[in-house]
């Protein structure tokens, strides 16, 4: 179990429990992996600029080792993500080797894999949480993010893992400009198919920092969201994500605080160690999990993660009546804006980050960028983008998708690049 010094009593003075997770814990309670960088889908906003599988990804003993590590250290749940994790051909190997290990499995997935047999699976397993992307209540808002055709294979991921008689199963939904409008709509899904709404916070990194200035919302749906989930966030997961909007008043449901190598960190594909899962970024890499002592020897002995959990000054957000509740907001967010750490969050619910936005030196080549970019290009000039795809079905769909001996991550998989006119590349 991941344990925490214990807060007894309520006398005053008595240490809040986000106060002890500001200062670490034995392990970490959020702990993603991204498995693979390979997709079949390219959306606008991914964190991790995914679509190319990298050659060095973690081989499936090694990730074993990495299972085994997490096991001894009791951790109590791996968020596993990518890249489209289930697209690499030891996924459910790898699923099964964790929850039969004591490390429960909570992955995200764009539903591609989620065939009724697959569904059948997950069902049967208590130690598996699914949640399925999706960024829009219609096709026209989602599939302008995530691809055309990427709403239907979600609707039909969600039917599967319904019949399948799964419950609780997760819709993730990344807030946007184009979707604030739809949150009653994301809920009325979710009830539709026995699901639960998981709502997160657009980042400016990997090729989410190409569209961040066009997607994220603005001030007006920045306050209607926040009293959207006044009204219904005690049935809706945030995870940290909107912590910076308790500056509006009153403090949110779920962790109002950076958690980054305190509660949660990142293993990316070849085994890095982020301190955020939203910042790929060479400055926020604490080690290897291939490196002697593996995984718990980073989470136990980096430096960088040893300094994020000392206690933090507020900088030039230190005199905010509202720092207490909002704690200067996301590292991720001002970073990848080339904002201070110290200073304030860019989406400020006070006006203070777009104060710094404005000093800014103007141009994208001044921002730090996300370490890898493993986007679909015909060439390194080619802008991140949205790929529109087509997404076929296979007479054999119904099957288990491929060989776990495929070697290759996309195998079984079928999609053509549309062009602006519709016609088929």
């Amino acid at each position: 179990m991941t344990t925490a010094p214990q807060a007894v009593g309520t006398a005053p003075g008595t240490p809040q429990l986000v106060d002890l997770f500001e200062q670490g814990l034995d392990a970490p309670i959020c702990l993603t992996w991204e498995l693979t960088y390979a997709c079949n889908l390219a959306c606008a906003h991914c964190l991790s600029s995914s679509g190319r599988r990298d050659p060095r990804e973690l081989s499936t003993d090694e990730a074993k080792t990495v299972i085994d590590g997490l096991e001894a250290m009791q951790v109590f749940y791996v968020n596993i993500g990518g890249g489209e994790p289930t697209v690499r051909s030891d996924f459910w190997q790898l699923l099964g080797y964790a929850t039969s290990h004591h490390v429960g499995v909570k992955f995200s997935t764009n539903g591609i894999r989620i065939t009724p047999d697959a569904a059948t699976r997950l069902a049967r397993n208590d130690y598996v949480d699914v949640q399925i992307s999706l960024d829009g209540a219609t096709a026209e808002v989602n599939d302008a993010v995530r691809g055309a055709g990427s709403f239907s294979t979600a609707l039909r991921a969600l039917e599967n893992l319904a019949a399948a008689g799964m419950r609780n199963f997760k819709i993730s939904v990344v807030c946007t400009r184009h979707n604030i409008s739809q949150l009653d709509d994301f809920e009325a899904l979710a009830d539709r198919f026995g699901a639960q709404l998981r709502l997160t916070r657009l980042r400016p990194s990997g090729r989410g920092a190409d569209v961040w200035d066009d997607l994220h919302p603005t001030a007006a749906q920045q306050r209607e969201l926040y009293d959207w989930l006044l009204a219904h966030g005690e049935n809706v997961l945030t995870g940290d994500s909107f912590f910076h909007l308790s500056a509006y008043g009153q403090a949110l449901p779920g962790l109002n605080l950076c958690g980054a190598g305190r509660v949660v960190c990142l293993i990316d594909p070849v085994g890095d160690v982020y301190a955020c899962p939203f910042a790929i970024h060479d400055e926020f890499l604490a080690g290897n999990v291939r490196e002697p002592g593996g995984f718990s020897g980073v989470w136990r002995d980096s430096e960088l993660f040893r300094r994020l959990r000392t206690p933090q000054h507020g900088g030039a957000c230190a005199s905010c009546t509202f720092y207490d509740t909002c704690k200067g907001g996301c590292m991720a967010a001002k970073f990848f804006t080339g904002l201070p750490l110290d200073g304030p969050d860019p989406e400020c619910v006070q006006g203070y980050g777009e104060e710094q936005l404005a000093r800014r030196p103007g141009g994208r080549e001044h921002l730090p960028q996300s370490s890898g970019d493993h986007s679909h290009r015909t060439s390194p000039s080619v802008r991140p983008g949205p790929v529109d795809l087509v997404l076929t079905r296979r007479a054999d769909l119904d099957r288990p998708p491929v060989s776990d001996c495929a070697e290759d991550p996309l195998a079984g998989l079928h999609f053509t690049r549309t062009g602006k006119d519709g016609a088929h590349a």
